[in-house]
């Protein structure tokens, strides 16, 4: 796994026209073309320009094996009349098991496969002989990924924590074979049991990233900047509102080997829990941390009130959870870089009557500062579980 964000899934389409044209399902926006004569067919190959795809919730069907089926044989040998009943069991279906796989960030490898099958047992033989136990199915997933019964809407295990394995669907019982039936006043039996069926379910996929520390703040106040800056991350910087549309992870690394993981939400607005710009979806990837910076820009571009714009993310934290919002906060203000003699920052404080830490994420002044004060928290946050 990358350390520096999320390892990017690519995908490449090609298409090749003859007389019938074919058409391909787009997975990525832009499309490019390039045409070369091939006999009497023409040949078009459409390249999807590589693009990076972060799912975080899947719905899949997953099925257990199904044991197999008892034998009825009975035993023949040159001079051994009546050998009796020889049927042998059948084997136990595999099991479906989820394991949370550290080298995984995203739900990507359920899109395009919903229906994943254990091995089935196979059927018991002569001679006594046992069927083979199907082989397991382990299906791997990003830690963080909640597990659920779709029908029931039952969370059926949170895997969150690398190395978690956990059985959702159990394997049918192999039947028995015939010479389980043998009895002193039965000595033949002709019947052997069939192997049971494998359980079966809908499930449902939910992915919350892990991360120590998450930022919230409204569009282009900086937060990919700050998380560039603090780690190995290098998601998309531009001018404008919603550049960030999928959360980024980041591993801040301090001295004698002091480490957090970070995670950059995309940006809120006011509306977010109605629908307006990205929504606030993304949130849940931040319910698990342990702090929140909420970074501020102190100079918006549009001319908003910074202390206005503090409440109105506020404001949208609550609607979107009471515990999310109570978590521990750590407001930062940033672009200082801007406001030399420090007016648009006491104004601030005047208004929140809060601390706020004043950075600029693009000059690095004052990070060091936040990244130690953030540790502290995290250090004091994960000695009082």
């Amino acid at each position: 796994m990358k350390k520096d964000g999320f390892s990017p899934s690519f995908f490449c389409i090609y298409k090749h026209n003859t007389n019938n044209e074919h058409r391909l399902s787009a997975v990525a926006p832009a499309l490019h073309s390039t045409q070369c004569d091939g006999g009497s067919a023409k040949a078009e190959v459409t390249r999807i320009e590589y693009r990076e795809m972060f799912i975080d919730e899947a719905k899949i069907w997953v099925k257990a094996g199904d044991g197999g089926n008892g034998c009825v044989s009975f035993r023949h040998e040159k001079y051994v009349p009546k050998g009796g009943p020889d049927g042998g069991d059948g084997g136990k279906g595999g099991d479906v098991h989820f394991l949370a796989d550290e080298n995984l960030d995203t739900l990507i490898d359920f899109v395009g496969k919903h229906h994943w099958r254990a091995k089935n047992g196979q059927p018991g033989s002569g001679n006594n002989r046992h069927g083979a136990d199907g082989e397991e199915l382990v299906i791997k997933v990003p830690p963080g990924t909640l597990i659920y019964d779709a029908e029931l809407e039952l969370l059926l295990k949170d895997l969150n924590e690398s190395g978690l394995k956990a059985r959702i669907c159990r394997g049918g019982k192999g039947g028995k074979g015939n010479k389980a039936f043998a009895t002193a006043t039965n000595q033949t039996p002709r019947n052997a049991e069939p192997g049971k069926k494998g359980q079966e379910r809908n499930i449902r996929l939910e992915l919350k990233l892990i991360a120590d520390v998450g930022i919230v703040g409204m569009p282009n106040a900086g937060k990919s900047t700050l998380i560039s800056r603090c780690s190995a991350a290098r998601p998309k910087i531009a001018d404008y509102p919603f550049t960030t549309t999928e959360p980024v992870l980041g591993i801040v690394e301090l001295s004698d080997y002091r480490r957090f993981v970070m995670a950059d939400i995309p940006g809120l607005i006011e509306g977010a829990h109605k629908g307006a710009g990205l929504g606030y979806e993304f949130l849940k990837h931040i319910e698990r941390t342990r702090i929140i910076v909420h970074i501020l820009d102190i100079m918006p571009i549009d001319g908003s009130d910074p202390a206005a714009n503090y409440k109105t993310i506020r404001s949208e934290l609550e609607h979107y959870s009471k515990a999310l919002a109570g978590k521990q906060e750590v407001i930062v203000a940033n672009k200082i870089d801007l406001d030399p003699d420090g007016k648009k920052v006491k104004a601030l404080k005047k208004k929140l009557k809060k601390d706020i830490h004043p950075i600029s994420a693009v000059t690095g002044q004052g990070v060091k500062e936040l990244t130690e004060l953030l540790w502290q928290k995290v250090k004091g946050e994960k000695a009082g579980e």
